[in-house]
Parts: structure tokens; C-alpha cells; sequence
């Protein structure tokens, strides 16, 4: 096994961001993305892997070799309803299959809070917060090194990063408050690197007022 880093979804506005801070981490990194998928700039010289998310001997392939995953794929809104079903359930499930098949044992999965809750508004949108849940499940029973990360409502903005603390919590506990999708991709690199986070569903918010201090401190701090 390398130490590649693979991530899945790394065209989207959270996957490219992972993608971002692994290389400046120096680590070894290789982006899973759809065939029509437009890379920034600043990734067009990684090892990009262009496939159909929908086709497990492709997913399995394009994983060989690799140590770990980080899974931001996810359905964005549009006319097609079972897009969530589609992308945040079968994929998943998929490329939960696939790290088995070829021996990644950690694995990362962005999510999001209220994940498999039925009344909410997001579920207006294929029933996305259900279709999460399947993921999310699929990674549970795997038998991996896995953990979920659920951050808040995603936010663009890239101010004053370094003077927002992370709001840590356990599963089904934070139902609003949102984070910066920069923040979402750090805490996943840094979770990788956290022995504590393993086989935890961790949510995730933001703000100024709490302190910033490292993943790990947050986690200890949960109990």
C-alpha cells in the first residue's frame, strides 16, 4: 500500500479545497473526479482520475494503490431528484466497496448536520439528508478506519480563518451555525492525522468566539 491520498469530488467547492491543503501539507494526492469535471488552477498538475462514479470496477481501479480517502462527493440541486439517492447513497456505498476490495482501510466522509433526519427543509431536494444517512451508514459497517464529518451550513468566505475556533460535537447534537468550507477540508486532513477520530461522526461549526485549538483537543474535550 502507497501513501497516496485519494479524494473523491475534488472539482467541488469542499473537494478542491481538500485537495488544496493536502498539497500544501506535502502530501501525495490523487483526485477522483466525473469525466466533465473542470479542475482549478492550482490542481492541474496532480494525478487526476477521471471516471464514472457509477461504475464499481472503475471506482475500484482508480483507489489501487492509495492509503487513505477522503470522500467529498455529493449531489448538487437540480431537476433530478434521485441525483441524492444517486451520489450520497450508491456512491458512497460504492466507494465504501471499493476501499474494501483493494485494501484502504481510512477513510473520511464529508457529510452534513442533520444527516437522516426526515423533517427538514433540505429534504425538499431528493431526500438528501436520508440518502447522507446510507452513506454514512455504509462507512459504519465497513469494518474500516473511518470518520464522518458533518459541518454546518457551508460558507464561502475565506476571512480571518485563523481566529475562528472549531465547534466539535458528537452525532445529532448541532442543528444549525455554519463554517467555512476551508475549515471543513483542514478538519478532515486533520483527522486523517488523529487517532481519536476514528469511528466518530464529528459535527462541525465555527466561530469566533471559540477558541481555536488543534482536533484532537477539541475531541478530548467532547467527553
Amino acid at each position: 500500500m502507497g501513501n497516496t491520498l485519494a479524494i473523491s469530488g475534488a472539482s467541488g467547492k469542499t473537494g478542491y479545497r481538500v485537495a488544496e491543503e493536502a498539497l500544501a501539507r506535502n502530501l501525495n494526492v490523487r483526485l477522483l473526479i466525473q469525466p466533465a469535471s473542470q479542475l482549478p488552477g492550482s490542481l492541474q498538475d496532480c494525478d487526476a482520475r477521471r471516471l464514472d462514479f457509477g461504475d464499481p470496477r472503475a471506482v475500484t481501479k482508480a483507489l489501487e494503490g492509495c492509503a487513505a480517502l477522503v470522500i467529498a462527493t455529493g449531489a448538487r440541486p437540480s431537476a433530478d431528484l434521485l441525483g441524492p439517492l444517486k451520489v450520497d447513497a450508491w456512491g458512497v456505498q460504492r466507494q465504501v466497496r471499493a476501499c474494501q476490495t483493494v485494501g484502504v482501510k481510512r477513510l473520511v466522509l464529508v457529510s452534513s448536520l442533520c444527516s437522516g433526519r426526515l423533517l427538514h427543509p433540505l429534504n425538499l431536494f431528493g431526500l438528501i439528508l436520508l440518502c447522507k444517512r446510507m452513506g454514512e451508514q455504509a462507512l459504519e459497517r465497513s469494518g474500516l478506519e473511518w470518520t464522518i464529518v458533518r459541518p454546518g451550513g457551508l460558507r464561502e468566505d475565506e476571512t480571518d480563518l485563523d481566529q475562528q475556533g472549531l465547534v466539535v460535537t458528537g452525532r445529532n447534537t448541532q442543528e444549525s451555525r455554519s463554517i467555512p468550507r476551508r475549515l471543513v477540508a483542514r478538519c478532515c486532513l486533520d483527522a486523517l492525522e488523529v487517532a481519536s477520530s476514528v469511528g466518530r461522526v464529528l459535527e462541525i461549526t465555527s466561530n469566533r468566539e471559540t477558541p481555536v485549538r488543534p482536533l484532537a483537543d477539541a475531541i478530548a474535550a467532547m467527553a
